[in-house]
């Protein structure tokens, strides 16, 4: 059995765009290393010709204290990669496994239950996103309208500057954009947090700058450094964090939810009978 573990590699991966050109050397050599070796600082250092201080400041910019601390972690959840793969499907597979690995590292307990909080106290939920984080956006109001919640999903640039303006302190906005530079969305969030709502980001890069106008900030798995990450679905690491917010909401109010998805699900069924 495979057991999950924390891994720096979404840490590293989330901070990237925010990293010096120096900073970004040292995150591109244990982003793609593929070995144990000796990971002293002097040794890295001379490895990939950088001053020990920079790999000291590279780790403290990725939350460490230092870059001890950093590379305990990484040999830690440094692991030997198989020699032999037997096809493209076992690849593919690992690579699924590997992405929830990386979100279970960036996973935030704390950070899910003020979500869900969120969803409890809002009168109305709007998602929005653009192209395959659209559909993201498009399949969290299909599953929370399950579970009574008063949600819409935006993916036309229009609607979501339209929208922003009808949002107000009773409001949340989640907004999908895995690159996080989806001016549309970031337009509603800024909005809607100008007007008192509360708002959502799910990203894969993590900027400073989101703090802003952003009440949380959910950082999903990147597909970068990944073998096969180029035919995986760029949407599933997003599903993956909304199917953990879903499950966290139902837990919260269990057997009313259940309920009601139940009472969904019949009148779904008894439209499609009377169809036949």
């Amino acid at each position: 059995m495979r057991y999950y573990v924390k891994s720096i590699v979404p840490i590293v991966e989330s901070k990237y765009s925010s990293f010096t050109n120096v900073e970004k050397n040292i995150a591109d050599f244990f982003l793609n290393n593929q070995r144990k070796m000796d990971f002293s600082a002097q040794n890295v250092a001379r490895e990939i010709f950088v001053s020990e201080a920079s790999l000291s400041r590279f780790a403290k910019k990725c939350g460490f204290h230092g870059y001890r601390e950093f590379i305990y972690q990484y040999e830690e959840t440094f692991a030997e990669k198989s020699e032999f793969v037997a096809n493209s499907t076992r690849m593919i597979l690992n690579t699924y496994q590997e992405l929830l690995n990386k979100t279970y590292s960036l996973m935030d307990e704390a950070q899910i239950g003020r979500v869900v909080k969120y969803l409890f106290e809002a009168e109305r939920v709007v998602a929005c996103g653009k192209g395959s984080s659209g559909l993201a956006a498009s399949e969290m109001e299909n599953r929370f309208t399950r579970i009574g919640i008063n949600i819409d999903s935006l993916q036309d640039s229009d609607r979501m500057r339209m929208q922003a303006v009808f949002q107000n302190g009773k409001s949340m906005v989640c907004g999908f954009s895995l690159s996080g530079e989806n001016q549309d969305v970031l337009y509603l969030l800024r909005e809607a947090h100008k007007r008192g709502a509360k708002t959502v980001l799910f990203t894969a890069n993590d900027k400073d700058v989101y703090a802003d106008y952003c009440s949380e900030v959910i950082l999903v798995a990147s597909l970068k450094h990944l073998n096969h990450g180029n035919v995986i679905s760029p949407q599933f690491p997003v599903l993956v964090m909304m199917d953990i917010i879903y499950g966290n909401y139902i837990n919260h109010s269990k057997y009313e939810k259940a309920e009601m998805y139940d009472d969904t699900l019949r009148a779904l069924e008894s439209v499609n009978t009377r169809i036949m």
